[in-house]
């Protein structure tokens, strides 16, 4: 038989490989230092997230009240909580990135930590105290280990907004100094010295700061201190960054004119033009222009309301370099989202991370100022995804989000970058044959095409689409590796063709977008078009719309030129999705009304359909090659679900449930075992092929049970008990088990063989606990009780009490309930029935030997008389009783 007329073989069985899901929704974040993780807050939770992989590591257990602050120790081995019930939890983090299934609970909750909510927290370089400061200027130092609060500092005269510890090292631990910066909305920053604060608190006197630095005249919102305790950088919303060094001092005076203590010096003031809201030092510089004191000077970096992160030079105030890019215009409500909430200095990768307002999170080199990852906190809702293929022929995902921001996502983990061009929100992407181009529609009335960079994860606008009077909803590509045209429907009811022979395939630094003229525009549809798809070779289009029909039409390959062909009229309710099959004269289209219908392009009746979706159809496509018959048909709907179906036996062949809200976005990969399905629940989800590993892995357990069913029946020949009872057990066969039993015909040991007492007395805990669980199920009837009650009484007769409760102890799972406690009740109440039943066949025994015994009665003396004999019949008949 030749092989290409082979019938392809049936995809029945997908995995979820992974998913893109939310990971940060806004709120407070660290980073661990010795290991790549990031700790986030997705909700009310916090979520532990391996930065290598992407993959999810854990989440932590919290109150069902927002995370108002947390924070990691330096060493990586705690962390710590705080919500708004003014509750710290503290938390021991995992040691490897295997992922735990159940929320992590905390090793410590200590309730009511503070009176007022609690907005900043840090831990000391020794990862031995944690500094918390609330909204009602009360600053708290924590013993982590133990539990309780070191100190109490009061004095700050609002929110405490910012702080810093200073441990540096000494050779004498004596002379080293542990002080602490905090910094509140009364624009003051304090330095607190703890040694002498434990002091005074030891003599019951108010601890006092060792200094107030005054300087700023808004909140100060970043602190930091030099390793080596000289320099502090204090960087706030006044956009001004204040160097202070900690060695020189200087004489504070009142204002009668007395002096006071020292004062730490202000070294220099710097202009940020923007509200600074973190700051951090990378370390320090040796002047070589001042030789001859050879002076330190520091380099640092702010992150604020501009998006973007800059480095200083300490000494001059000159930006040594800018990470990120501003955007060219800055809308109030964009320039919001963009801006930086903080940023972190990660020293064992020598990169910076910003926490961005529009839950984006940035991760550049310092070496060459790179962004080198990003992760996407929240995608809101899914709308449309397409596969892309890179300059590097890596594959990628795009991402229509609700946003006018367009998401490149890296299959391989959470890398991902943001397109930015259009104006509104983006409806609906496509990709061309070779995946090396991207279209997108949006409601701002344009269309744009996209092209990949040289660099990973580059893509770049091309060209404009501009015309339509209203959204543009869908858009297609011809099929073609190097399409002529693009195709684009509107809801103002026209399809339009780009000619896109001037649009280059690839995008420069410095090319701009060139201005696609369109060749053709036709009024398509009585309402707004949903859907659209080229046939193979480019010379058929179809259109979907909420005027319930799908109109083909035939391509012009030189004009550009539409000519309707045929129209599908059937549907109920408007048409979501159309799709054209690959190998077949044949067009699935998807809609409103619950239903997937196969159409016959020869004369556009309706072939089959398709009804199992509990909600609209959004999306179809189509499973196999492009050279490949089609046989099987994917759908997705507004009931969460996606559904693989055999359009030859118009079987459902399996449904994939991953969602939890209408699935929008639906793609197949080029070699069909990849299908990628986006809903409104934010979630990405890649179901893959596992067809031959399940077909196998049932080949392989058939095979397994065939050798086990001989091994136990060859067992049984021999009389080897023991290990005929071990396969029985193993093979979840209770049926042979009981036959077993019940062919125990000696009557040695309490079951009546020795061999299988012995048994009983070995069983494992998993084995003991399986085989008491059957002989309840066996004692539920009264043709197998009997069996029943012998093994029971032989394995509580054979075995201590306390050893089969400790079996139940090992092998208690959460779905077994009390394990002994649910066995017992099983049992007693059959067993008191058999009971019943036994006692009630013993009288009726009674009744029957009482009978027989007055029959014997009547039929013989027991003097022996004679019995009058028939002389006729010569049969002998009881006296008094005549022929």
């Amino acid at each position: 038989m030749n092989s290409n007329n082979q019938r392809p073989k049936s995809k029945r069985a997908f995995k979820k490989a992974r998913t893109i899901a939310p990971l940060y929704t806004g709120g407070p974040v660290s980073i661990t230092q010795n290991n790549p993780w990031l700790v986030t807050c997705l909700g009310e939770q916090a979520l532990l997230t391996d930065l290598q992989s992407g993959a999810e590591i854990c989440r932590f257990a919290g109150d069902t009240e927002s995370i108002t602050a947390l924070c990691t120790t330096p060493s990586g081995k705690h962390l710590m909580i705080f919500t708004a019930s003014m509750v710290l939890r503290i938390y021991v983090l995992p040691t490897s990135n295997t992922p735990i299934p159940k929320p992590v609970t905390p090793i410590r909750v200590i309730s009511r930590a503070h009176d007022a909510p609690v907005y900043v927290c840090k831990v000391d370089p020794t990862s031995t105290y944690l500094a918390s400061g609330a909204t009602d200027g009360t600053v708290k130092v924590w013993d982590i280990v133990r539990g309780f609060p070191t100190h109490v500092l009061r004095g700050h005269g609002g929110v405490v907004s910012a702080i810093a510890w200073s441990y540096p090292h000494a050779q004498d631990l004596e002379a080293r100094k542990m002080r602490l910066f905090t910094a509140s909305v009364d624009t003051r920053i304090r330095v607190w010295d703890l040694s002498k604060g434990a002091e005074q608190a030891r003599a019951g006197k108010q601890v006092k700061p060792e200094a107030v630095l005054e300087g700023h005249v808004s909140v100060p919102r970043g602190l930091d201190v030099s390793e080596d305790g000289r320099w502090l950088v204090s960087g706030g919303r006044d956009q001004v960054v204040l160097i202070w060094d900690m060695n020189e001092r200087q004489l504070k005076k009142s204002g009668k004119g007395m002096e006071k203590e020292p004062w730490p010096a202000l070294a220099n003031t710097i202009t940020a033009l923007e509200r600074v809201e973190a700051v951090g030092i990378l370390g320090e510089e040796v002047d070589i222009g001042e030789s001859s004191s050879r002076r330190k000077h520091i380099r640092f970096f702010t992150a604020g309301e501009k998006g973007v992160v800059r480095i200083w030079d300490g000494k001059t105030g000159h930006v040594l370099r800018t990470l990120g890019e501003e955007p060219d215009v800055n809308p109030e409500e964009q320039e919001e989202q963009r801006q930086i909430l903080d940023a972190f200095f990660v020293p064992s990768t020598s990169s910076i991370v910003s926490v961005h307002a529009d839950q984006n999170i940035l991760f550049f080199s310092l070496p060459d100022g790179a962004l080198y990852r990003q992760l996407i906190g929240f995608n809101d809702e899914i709308i449309d995804v397409a596969l892309l293929t890179s300059a590097q022929s890596s594959e990628h995902v795009a991402l229509a989000a609700n946003s006018s921001l367009i998401r490149i996502y890296s299959t391989e983990s959470l890398d991902a970058r943001l397109l930015a061009g259009h104006r509104d929100i983006v409806l609906s992407l496509a990709a061309n044959s070779s995946g090396r181009m991207l279209a997108s529609g949006s409601k701002d009335n344009s269309a744009r095409i996209w092209a990949s960079q040289n660099t990973e994860l580059g893509w770049g606008c091309v060209a404009t689409c501009e015309g339509h009077a209203e959204s543009v909803g869908t858009v297609m590509f011809e099929r073609e590796d190097v399409p002529r045209y693009l195709f684009t429907g509107s809801q103002d009811r026209t399809i339009k063709v780009w000619d896109l022979s001037g649009v280059p395939t690839e995008v420069h630094a410095t090319s701009t977008p060139v201005r696609c003229k369109s060749v053709s525009t036709t009024r398509a549809h009585e309402k707004d078009i949903n859907a659209l798809d080229s046939s193979p070779g480019g010379s058929l289009l179809v259109s979907g719309s909420q005027d319930k029909t799908a109109k083909v039409w035939a391509v012009d390959r030189s004009s550009g030129m539409l000519k309707l062909l045929g129209t599908c009229k059937g549907h109920k309710r408007g048409v979501w999705s159309v799709r054209f099959a690959r190998g077949t004269r044949t067009l699935a289209t998807g809609s409103g009304d619950r239903t997937v219908r196969l159409w016959r392009l020869d004369d556009y009746s309706c072939l089959k359909v398709f009804e199992g979706h509990a909600n609209s159809v959004l999306r179809v496509d189509w499973l196999g090659g492009e050279k490949e018959v089609h046989g099987q048909l994917v759908s997705a709907a507004a009931d969460g679900l996606v559904k693989v179906w055999d359009t030859r036996t118009e079987e459902c062949i399996t449904t994939l449930d991953g969602h939890e809200d209408k699935v929008w976005a639906l793609t197949v990969s080029k070699n069909s075992k990849t299908i990628i399905s986006g809903a409104a629940d934010s979630v990405i989800t890649f179901w893959e092929d596992c067809t031959e590993e399940q077909e196998a892995a049932i080949e392989s357990a058939r095979a397994e049970l065939v050798l086990k069913e001989q091994d136990f029946l060859n067992y049984v020949a021999l009389q080897d008990y023991r290990r005929a009872i071990e396969v029985a057990l193993s093979l979840g066969h209770p049926g042979r088990l009981l036959q077993l039993f019940k062919g125990l015909k000696g009557d040695s040991g309490v079951t009546g063989s020795a061999d299988v007492d012995q048994v009983l007395q070995e069983l494992t805990s998993a084995d003991l606990v399986r085989l008491l669980r059957y002989v309840r199920d066996w004692n539920t009837r009264a043709s197998s009780a009997a069996v029943a009650q012998r093994v029971l009484h032989a394995t509580v007769k054979l075995r201590p009490a306390e050893d089969i409760a400790h079996a139940f102890e090992d092998t208690s799972t959460g779905d077994e309930g009390n394990g002994l406690h649910e066995l017992v009740e099983g049992l007693i109440p059959y067993t008191e029935r058999h009971l019943v039943r036994m006692e009630r066949l013993v009288q009726e025994s009674y009744v029957i030997d009482y009978v027989l015994r007055e029959m014997d009665d009547g039929l013989a003396d027991d003097d022996g008389e004679a019995m009058d004999v028939d002389p006729v019949r010569h049969t002998q008949l009881p006296v008094g009783v005549h022929a």
